[in-house]
């Protein structure tokens, strides 16, 4: 009894030290990435991106409801969720290292009672607050997104499985099996990690229940377990859904009945089976059937809660990615189609040329009264393959050469030079495990740099592992030893967990299997099965979390190894004690202090108040179109949960391209009309005009866009190129296009102000970029030909420049977004420097934007300092420069100090560094001296310090670690201060910057050649 309450009550201690912790490092509003989508779907119960979280939203909107109506607060409270969820998983962290050390200890005469007590509680103690402050883990237990629930599911099952353990010989022991699988079921509808415990979850039982231990028996119970896994991930999430989809193909094409009919009688056949099978395994007395049928019908129980998707999807939310409201649309969005797949045993590498396309099956889509035919599946055939692919983005693939490039980098290969298996392995080990895994590993356990993204080296410092016990000789730059990301840990989490892991083995080989098998499938596992082809947009850590997970464990069983160490020269009482004293200075309590101000998010607001810039840049009743997730998950959750300028359609191209997007676009959405896309439905569905490509037809000078449009769209033959297959499709017969402007209505429509008019153009002209129109574009072309100037069009001031459909010539800077105004092109102007239109700037950036407490945030995060801090630099730099040209120098130099007023003299990289020297150049041009100077002087101290640290490396004959760009990119940049400071007679500065431009240039002559 004492044994169970205290190691009740100090379970719950880890619980409140670890919500404590998170609670007051909580982010207060969004965070980026998915999060604003997250807490939008929850928030309106809406349908968020493949392969769909309803179990997660569900939850979500519960928290939400803690806000008590006050929109602002419902982020902090869905937040809320992910730190409770967090807490609790680290309290069911430290019952399960307690339930191990237990068994480690148990029998051990050498020690007393209170001395194996200790141990035990010690052991939980450590490992589950050495988990609590690791950095994955802390990231996203402080905002919503679903790692944080799904670690928690985890954990609960893991725990339960040990539960089990203990009372397997108990009569209605295997409770506990069915609970794991009905927690399984749910957490499916949260995130799928929590599926990859199956194998140590199965050799628990076979260690437990097995007759014969053998290496053979082992081996046949380890295939049984990943036969398991096998059944859950595509068994019962995918092919149940496939299933009911060719049932109700049935019952609607073949008997007429409405749609869904033929799923629901699937179902419950389906119910019906399981039915029937527990019951005849209760009447024929079979208990291992009764169990696996139970298991089944619990696992279906919990995966139920994704009937979430097509009901909400059926309401027609704001939010409905890829409207999954028929079975055959839902089993595509579970098993993400859209996302293509990627080869895991056999197919081509990057080098590999498509030399044919075979059809492969029928693609059905929902029509009015039938499921109708959209198509086939196209498979690519290819001059070569290979077994085990690792190195497999192909032609097909849009980012195909970004991605060659990087493998023919990273693996040093010649133009031309074909990759071999050996390559292969080479890019698997040494990127994919080592890279983008075993880094993030030794992040948490041994140290970090900083926070800057490392994808592509493993020997530059940014995004890079350290133990910080070298670093004092590396001359590491101030700009990194001095960030709040430097946390060096000097390797001691991960020795004492690899002292655990070792002892546990020696100790307890079974049982170290079974965490080795937890540490295995949810890290290298994961690598092997997601094979992730180059860089991707961002670092990737949280996928392995539950692999940290069970290292922690081997961190707590440390304690009980040191003990036993130190129990040789000291009673093992005192021993025990001193261990645990030890190891809770020299893990948790040092990870807390290292990364704690890494993690304070309590006072940044950057995700929404950008957010609330990008809205409050668009004139009223924009169109604006967004791109990448960090310029639109964010804006959602601004317009969508606190119903910030809700006049504002937001529309994302890279989901343009789905019929169903297209047609949600020409509804009504909060309080914006319906886009002006007058394209019927039928005409751009999946299947028709999935792609138009380019034919010249020789059409002198520019065409109407009008005229294109309707001439692609249409069903006339003559309209049509006839092709080798003998398809008859529609085609672009010229990529020159016109929009003749009507003056008075632009006037009219609030597009420009009436001492603008003479400046409009009677037609805009411009070239379409590419050699094909995807349904995108050819939204787009629907909307630039029937707008007449009715709404605004903008576009986000990320956005890449293949996405501007050619219109930068009429694209002007307004805040963070370019307003299309067809004002006359300046020649001298364009040349690909930013036009603005510097009134409506000015009063969007300095009166409306909000700034994200970006000058006094304890932790700005990378997506804040390496793309937003920069897009604010040159936002302020353009509007300054527009300002000047307008005529209006005051306006100017108030907008620089406004920058100066609200934002952190900060240089994340030397791009931004750059970007704040065209700023102190402004200032010059203003005669602001003493800001000019400020400016020149913090670009110049991150220079000389990047320099430096570069010249340690050079003089090391460490040249693969030396950042090339960097150095020549920093001396030109020297150059050019120098220049600018003398040409403002700042003789003193001047020198100073001359005498540094001279020694950096005689110490990296050897880099020019010279």
């Amino acid at each position: 009894m004492r044994y169970n309450k205290i190691n009740n009550l100090l379970g719950w201690l880890c619980f409140a030290i670890a919500a404590t912790t998170y609670i007051l490092t909580l982010e207060q509003s969004v965070s980026f990435w998915d999060c604003g989508e997250f807490i939008s779907c929850a928030y309106r119960l809406q349908v968020s991106h493949q392969p769909g979280y309803p179990m997660f939203a569900m939850l979500g909107k519960a928290f939400s409801l803690l806000s008590m109506g006050d929109h602002t607060k419902v982020a902090y409270f869905t937040n809320m969720m992910s730190a409770l969820a967090s807490a609790a998983t680290i309290m069911f962290l430290f019952w399960t290292i307690t339930a191990l050390a237990k068994k480690l200890l148990a029998g051990r005469s050498d020690m007393t009672e209170q001395s194996r007590f200790v141990l035990t509680m010690g052991a939980g103690l450590i490992g589950a607050l050495a988990f609590t402050f690791t950095d994955t883990f802390w990231f996203s237990a402080v905002e919503t997104i679903v790692f944080a629930m799904s670690s928690l599911c985890t954990s609960i099952v893991f725990w339960a499985i040990l539960k089990w353990e203990t009372h397997a010989d108990e009569p209605g022991a295997d409770r506990w099996i069915v609970f794991i699988a009905y927690m399984i079921g749910l957490s499916i509808g949260i995130h799928l990690l929590n599926l990859l415990t199956i194998p140590a979850i199965a050799m628990i039982y076979y260690f437990r229940r097995g007759k014969k231990i053998t290496v053979k028996n082992g081996l046949i119970a380890f295939l049984t377990s990943i036969a398991i896994l096998a059944l859950v991930q595509f068994g019962i999430r995918g092919y149940t859904v496939y299933f009911a989809a060719w049932f109700d193909f049935f019952f609607v094409n073949s008997l007429g009945l409405g749609f869904g009919s033929g799923a629901l009688v699937f179902v419950l056949l389906l119910v019906g089976l399981l039915a029937g099978g527990i019951w005849y395994s209760i009447r024929h007395k079979k208990p291992l059937m009764n169990l696996a049928f139970l298991c089944l019908a619990f696992i279906y129980f919990g995966y139920g809660s994704f009937v979430y998707i097509p009901i909400r999807a059926t309401a027609n939310t704001d939010l409905d990615n890829s409207h999954p409201d028929n079975a055959f649309t839902l089993y595509g969005y579970l098993n993400m189609i859209q996302y293509g797949q990627t080869p895991l045993l056999s197919g081509p590498y990057f080098d590999a040329k498509i030399i044919d396309e075979k059809e492969g099956g029928d693609i059905f889509r929902k029509g009015k009264i039938a499921y109708e035919k959209a198509g086939k599946k196209i498979d690519y055939v290819y001059d070569h393959n290979t077994l085990f692919p690792r190195m497999w983005s192909t032609e097909s693939d849009p980012y195909y050469t970004q991605n060659a490039q990087f493998y023919k980098q990273w693996l040093q290969l010649g133009d031309g030079q074909a990759p071999t298996f050996a390559d292969n392995l080479k890019w698997l080990f040494s990127w994919q495990i080592y890279q983008m895994y075993a880094r993030y590993f030794l992040w948490n356990f041994v140290g970090r740099y900083n926070d800057m993204d490392g994808q592509q080296s493993t020997a530059a410092i940014n995004g890079n592992w350290t133990s910080g016990i070298f670093d004092g000789g590396k001359h590491i730059p101030k700009s990194v030893v001095n960030g709040i990301n430097y946390t060096p840990l000097y390797a001691l989490p991960l020795v004492l967990g690899l002292i655990g892991a070792f002892y546990h083995f020696r100790r307890r080989t079974k049982d170290a299997i079974v965490i080795a098998f937890l540490f295995f499938f949810t890290g290298i596992a994961i690598v092997l099965y997601v094979n992730q082809n180059s860089v991707q947009p961002r670092e990737r850590d949280y996928s392995y979390v539950i692999s940290f997970y069970a290292f922690a464990i081997w961190i707590g069983l440390g304690v009980i190894a040191l003990a036993e160490v130190a129990s040789r020269k000291m009673s093992a009482k005192l021993a025990a004690f001193s261990s645990f004293a030890i190891c809770l200075l020299a893990v948790p309590v040092l990870l807390a202090s290292k990364e704690w101000k890494g993690h304070d998010r309590s006072t940044k607001l950057t995700p929404h108040d950008m957010a609330y810039d990008y809205l409050n840049s668009c004139p009223k009743n924009a169109i604006l179109f967004t791109y990448g997730d960090n310029d639109t998950y964010s804006l959602w959750y601004d317009q969508e949960v606190e119903g910030i300028r809700p006049d504002v359609r937001i529309v994302c191209l890279s989901l343009f391209s789905g019929d169903w997007y297209i047609h949600q676009m020409q509804g009504k959405m909060n309080q914006s009309a319906p886009l002006p896309i007058t394209l019927p439905y039928d005409k751009y569905e999946e299947g028709v005009r999935d792609v138009i490509y380019y034919n010249d037809a020789k059409i002198p000078g520019s065409v109407e866009i009008k005229d294109v449009f309707d001439f692609i769209t249409s069903d006339d033959s003559r309209t049509k190129a006839t092709y080798q297959d003998g398809s008859a499709l529609n085609y672009l017969p010229t990529k020159n296009f016109k929009l003749t402007v009507d003056p008075d209505e632009v006037l009219k429509n609030g597009v420009i102000t009436s001492d603008q008019k003479d400046m409009l153009a009677s037609t805009m002209e411009w070239k379409y970029p590419s050699n094909f129109i995807m349904k995108d574009n050819l939204a787009m072309l629907d909307i630039l030909a029937h707008n007449d100037w009715k709404r605004p069009i903008c576009f986000t001031a990320t956005m890449p420049s293949s996405s501007l459909f050619g219109l930068q010539s009429y694209l002007y800077k307004e805040g963070f977004v370019y307003h299309l105004i067809p004002f006359k092109p300046d020649s001298a102007e364009d040349n690909g420097a930013t036009k603005t239109n510097s009134l409506v700037m000015y009063n969007n950036v300095v009166n409306k934007f909000k700034f994200g407490n970006y000058k006094h945030a304890k932790n700005l995060d990378n997506v804040s300092t390496t793309q937003f801090y920069p897009n604010l630099v040159a936002t302020f730099h353009e509007l300054a420069e527009g300002l000047i040209k307008d005529g209006h120098r005051d306006l100017a130099l108030k907008a620089i100090h406004k920058f100066d007023e609200q934002m952190p003299d900060i240089n994340p990289d030397i791009d931004t560094a750059a970007q704040k020297f065209f700023l102190a150049q402004t200032a010059y041009k203003l005669d602001d001296l003493k800001l000019g100077n400020k400016y020149v002087k913090s670009v110049d101290n991150f220079i000389t310090d990047q320099l430096d640290y570069n010249y340690t490396l050079l003089q090391k004959k460490d040249n693969e670690a030396v950042d090339t760009r960097t150095v020549q990119f920093g001396v030109q940049l020297l150059n050019g201060m120098v220049d600018t400071v003398k040409n403002k007679h700042q003789d003193a500065l001047g020198n100073q910057l001359q005498s540094q431009l001279k020694d950096y240039e005689n110490k990296f002559a050897v880099l020019e050649g010279k």
